[in-house]
Order: C-alpha cells, then structure tokens, then sequence
C-alpha cells in the first residue's frame, strides 16, 4: 500500500508530461494543416483574394499589403483630406475617373466604397514605379497648390489623395483601384468584390 501512494506523485507528473507533449504534438500536427487549406503563394501570385483588418489603421495612416504580386495601398483618410479632394479639380486630368481605372462602384469623387477608406494599386501608370506618399499638404517641394498625395520621385508624376492623376505630368491615368469589398467584421476583401463574392 505504501508502494502506491509513494507512486502517486510520479503518476501525476508521468500523465501531466505525457498530456503537455500530446498537446504539443496536436498543435505541431494542426498548425501545418490549418496553413494548408488557406491559399498558396502561388495561388496568391495568380489572384486569390486577400484579406486585411482595416479597423487598426489609424487616421492619416496609409498601409501596404500585396495581391498578385503587387503593393496594395489602404489609406484611411481623415476628414481634412477627404475635404480636400473637391478643391483641386481643375488641376486634375481625370478628376470624374471616366476611363476604366476603377471597377464602377468606385467611380465617386472619394473613388471609393466607403469614403474613409481609399484602395489602390500602388504603382505609377507611367512606367510602373512606386510613388511615395506626401500626405503633407503646401509642402513646399511640392508647390503651393499641393494638397497632399503620392508623388512618383521617378519622373515626376502626381496623384491627389484619391490617386486621381494631375495634369502636365507624365503618368497618363489615374491609378488604379482594384477590385474589392468589406466584410461585416471589418475587414478588406482585395480581389473579389460583392459580384464576384
């Protein structure tokens, strides 16, 4: 009897190890096969949605995701920039977006779905670089009229805070928004959009 009871506490460290490795074991089992059943990379490059939690990205603040190989900028605006964007037309190519640069629910003045919210390809339509943003409005760089942007340092382009493509510069189009929705949770769907969803 008193053989059992002196093994008591080494059957209970035995079933906890054993239970602690188990676990281990299930995750280390789990963790690769939950990975499986979301899309590949290569599955990615060639156009499976993406998705984002847009509710972390504060005011002001642009982020950067990828889809098909591509920078995807989410900008979520504030209401001093989305004021902005009716001043300046007259300094703009395609102020009303008419050529198909967006899918047509994103054919407003803000070029978006929630206005808050600006979606787009982060790629300059002239040669395919990157613009960089310069939110900061008047820079002096920049000229007075500026209202603040993406400016492509490359050769010179210009885009407003709804990437709509200024005159006189060498991108031809406004950049692109590509297709996409909200989910109810908050989240960005890039690559489907309610159609096609």
């Amino acid at each position: 009897m008193a053989t059992i009871e002196a093994n008591e506490p080494r059957r209970k460290f035995l079933l906890t190890a054993t239970t602690g490795l188990g676990g281990i074991g299930l995750a280390a089992v789990a963790v690769p096969f939950l990975k499986s059943m979301g899309p590949s990379e290569a599955a990615r490059a060639a156009g499976a949605p993406v998705q984002m939690d847009i509710d972390r990205i504060a005011p002001g603040r642009l982020v950067t995701m990828e889809w098909r190989g591509k920078p995807i900028w989410i900008l979520h605006r504030t209401d001093e920039m989305l004021a902005s964007l009716g001043k300046h037309d007259d300094l703009l190519a395609d102020p009303s977006s008419s050529q198909p640069q967006q899918p047509d629910y994103a054919r407003n003045a803000a070029r978006s779905i929630k206005p808050e919210f600006l979606v787009l390809t982060g790629i300059c339509t002239h040669l395919g670089c990157i613009p960089v943003f310069r939110p900061d409005a008047g820079a002096a760089d920049m000229g007075d009229d500026w209202p603040g942007g993406f400016y492509c340092p490359c050769h010179g382009s210009k885009f407003d805070l709804a990437g709509r493509v200024y005159k006189n510069v060498p991108a031809p189009l406004n950049l692109e928004v590509p297709v996409h929705r909200y989910l109810a949770d908050g989240s960005l769907f890039v690559g489907e959009d309610e159609k096609k969803g």
